[in-house]
């Protein structure tokens, strides 16, 4: 794809090729730090000597700054420039990734994974630098594969540490991942040129604080409810401190001037819809990232499971990574000629398939494999067309906010279903083991088609009809998402 482009009357510095590399780069060191750790927590909980507890806390802390840094710093990106802030974030994530690969205790690990987490902010303002600064007709396809990139490093993150944690440390995941970073703030800084689009106005604190605190509540109840208790007193108090944080945050950024997120944005039909589908998208598929590889490494003594390694056992997401890099352009495609509605709702009616596939034929390499193969389809349609219905459907000084809030309403929907599919297949063991039954794994993919079904209602129940007719050939289109792609 050439991306060569001219764009609101300024070159892409580099040419857009290089731009569009820069930004894939940025992003994918982002999506591939949120999973490489998780293959070596057994390592690392052995390295340092602590429990269950608190080694949980290197995701837990790592994804709580991800969900304030990507509301909060997509809208500053909007107001001071998105290549700048793009710039900042992620050279604090690389010496958050820095102080992980020098840790000597799980503190200072725990510490290093959340300043990590300010890296989320890549994908937002990656969003909106390709609408300001990219051809009308190529925005659909470049947002779509900067989309998929998001799950791909999610994917690959769960495969490529097995290797690498045998054949060096659990120091070099962070090591290579700085690489990664570290090529991809130079790419940002030679061939990214800054985008002309500003909102300006103030930094809303009242609402930075109130929507931090939201989210974080809400996020840290969900992460330790099973440790906690769900019906503990420490829980139940997080889930209301949220609601009542969130209603608070309404209110204010009703009445405040230059609100941190602009409440009647949230209300466009094509933005909620999005924003509900996104929740529901993320609590349907993020279970396969987990449930998978730990039941391919169940011993087949027991009558399922495969006796997979931590490497063997990643590869069973490489199929999902594959097709998902595929899917996209093609998702892309089709939105541009019919609109976004439809390549969602194939999102989820192929996802509903793949999980059919892995609760009926999960005693099957193969099988698996497939349904692996197939939910990257599904998760590759889903990420470009959510992406491309909210950037169609905003004002380009809004693209950072308004992308911020869908990728948090993705990882809350997945952090919730994560934990959810993790307790159900945690509630029964096989007789006389610790090992969880099948029948657990079989009722939590059950549960993710049935999510993905829900979902496929909620984009349906989106503005628009499910084909919209496509613009004529050489026509301006009203939004990036409705010129023809190439």
């Amino acid at each position: 794809m050439t991306l060569n482009c001219r764009a609101s009357g300024a070159p892409v510095s580099g040419g857009g090729a290089a731009a569009f590399t820069a930004l894939l780069l940025a992003v994918l060191s982002f999506s591939l730090m949120q999973t490489m750790v998780v293959p070596a927590l057994p390592d690392l909980r052995q390295e340092f000597d602590t429990s269950t507890t608190n080694i949980s806390w290197v995701l837990s802390s790592f994804l709580l700054t991800a969900s304030v840094a990507t509301a909060l710093l997509g809208r500053v990106g909007d107001m001071f420039g998105k290549r700048r802030v793009l710039l900042v974030s992620l050279t604090v994530f690389a010496a958050g990734t820095l102080l992980a690969a020098v840790s000597t205790s799980i503190a200072v690990l725990i510490v290093a994974r959340a300043v990590q987490g300010v890296g989320s902010a890549a994908f937002p303002l990656a969003f909106g630098i390709v609408r300001d600064q990219f051809p009308r007709e190529r925005v659909p396809v470049a947002i779509s594969l900067i989309s998929s990139t998001f799950g791909i490093g999610f994917g690959v993150g769960l495969v490529v540490p097995g290797p690498i944690v045998d054949a060096l440390s659990w120091e070099w995941i962070f090591w290579l991942g700085l690489i990664v970073i570290v090529l991809g703030i130079l790419a940002v800084a030679a061939f990214v040129k800054e985008s002309p689009h500003r909102s300006p106005g103030r930094i809303d604190w009242a609402g930075v604080f109130l929507l931090s605190g939201a989210v974080v509540a809400l996020l840290l109840a969900i992460s330790e409810g099973k440790t906690w208790g769900w019906s503990s007193f420490r829980v139940v108090g997080l889930f209301v401190a949220a609601v009542v944080l969130g209603a608070v945050f309404v209110v204010v950024e009703r009445r405040v001037r230059g609100p941190l997120i602009d409440i009647d944005l949230l209300r466009r039909p094509a933005v909620a819809t999005s924003h509900l589908t996104a929740l529901i998208i993320g609590f349907g598929m993020y279970g396969a990232f987990t449930l998978v590889p730990l039941l391919a490494q169940t011993p087949s003594e027991v009558g399922y499971g495969f006796g997979a390694s931590v490497t063997e056992a990643g590869l069973f997401m490489v199929p999902m990574a594959v097709t998902m890099l595929f899917a996209s352009p093609p998702a892309a495609r089709m939105g541009a000629a019919v609109g976004f509605k439809l390549p969602l709702v194939l999102a989820c009616l192929v996802g509903v398939v793949g999980f059919v596939v892995y609760a009926t034929a999960h005693d099957s390499e193969w099988a698996m494999y497939a349904g692996s193969g197939v939910l990257g389809i599904g998760v590759g349609f889903a990420f470009a067309a959510l992406a491309n219905l909210v950037v169609g459907a905003v004002d380009p000084r809004q693209v950072g906010e308004a992308t911020g809030i869908n990728t948090v309403m993705r990882t809350i929907g997945g952090s919730l279903g994560a934990q959810i599919a993790a307790s159900i297949v945690a509630s029964q063991t096989v007789p006389g083991t610790t090992v969880p039954a099948e029948s657990g794994y079989t009722t939590a993919f059950v549960m993710s088609a049935v999510a993905l079904g829900v979902a496929a209602l909620a984009a349906l129940a989106g503005p628009g009809a499910l084909r919209e007719k496509a613009a004529p050939s050489g026509a301006a289109a009203p939004r990036p998402s409705g010129s023809a792609a190439r």
